[in-house]
Formats: C-alpha cells, structure tokens, sequence
C-alpha cells in the first residue's frame, strides 16, 4: 500500500467529514482489513463508527442478520449475503453507510461455480443498496488486499457520484 492507497483513505475521510456521516464495516474475507485501511486516517473516530469481523456462516447470520433462507439459498459468498451484512452493520452502528466484503482468499476453498479469489461488496445507505463482484488471482495476501481496495473504490466512487 503506497501513496496513492493512502490516499484513497484520506479522500474517503474528508468526504465523510463534509458530510458529517458515519460509516460501519462488516469484513468476512478481509478479517479486519478494510477497518485497518479506514482506521489508518488519524481523525477517522469522527466518521468511523466500528466494524464486525463475521468469518463464519453462523456469525453473519447470529450476528448481522443475514437471513438464513439467504445463507442456505446464495451462500456465503454472494451478492445477496453482501447486501444483507452491509445492510446489517449499517443497523447495528446506526450509521449513514456501511460497507461489506466476503469471498474466497484462498489457497483452498473455492469451486467451479465459486472460485478462489471470488469476492462481492455491498454497499448500504438509507434506500440504496450496491455490489460489486470481482475475481481476483493472487495469493491469500493479495486477494485480502484487491478485496479492501476495491471496497474502498466503492465508497469513494459513491460518495464523489
């Protein structure tokens, strides 16, 4: 993560202060990471309100919500489970948008119809829900990486529409 990586934080921080909005983050592939990257803006207390690290099927279900006809129907990793973490974050830290990621980092794990390196990104606000899917080829390190730059790409290219 260079310059322009941090950057991107900064530009996510300063737009969110203009606002005055919060934002929540719920990781599964990532583990923390995406949190991490906002967290790295000194200030970012003003705007980030906090994040949950659901690794497991169970946990986005117990913990954000997520419906367990979604889980049982779409997985995991789907645009569907994507949505309902974010929208679930969004409702547990009351925040103006949440943003979530979960996928497949690898090396193990993927399938044909689910490969490794499969990841979606949800976005949720007040009346708007967006995804992203994105299949990435690097290593587990890599991926975890691609994975919260494309979340943090997300918001950015939201909050600057």
């Amino acid at each position: 993560m260079g310059n322009e990586a941090r950057r991107l934080e900064e530009q996510i921080g300063e737009l969110l202060s203009q606002r005055g909005w919060t934002v929540a983050v719920a990781e599964s592939c990532t583990g923390g990471l995406l949190g991490h990257r906002i967290t790295n803006v000194p200030g970012s207390s003003a705007y980030f309100q906090g994040g949950v690290v659901s690794y497991s099927a169970e946990a986005k279900e117990r913990i954000l919500g997520v419906p367990h006809g979604v889980l049982a129907e779409h997985g995991a990793v789907s645009k569907e489970t994507a949505l309902a973490m974010a929208q679930g974050v969004r409702r547990i830290f009351s925040t103006d948008i949440a943003l979530s990621v979960t996928g497949i980092a690898g090396p193990a794990g993927g399938t044909p119809e689910k490969p490794v390196g499969l990841v979606y990104i949800g976005l949720a606000t007040e009346g708007v829900a967006l995804w992203e899917k994105h299949t990435w080829e690097g290593n587990r390190s890599e991926n975890k990486e691609l994975s919260a730059e494309a979340s943090l790409k997300l918001l950015l290219k939201y909050l600057t529409r």
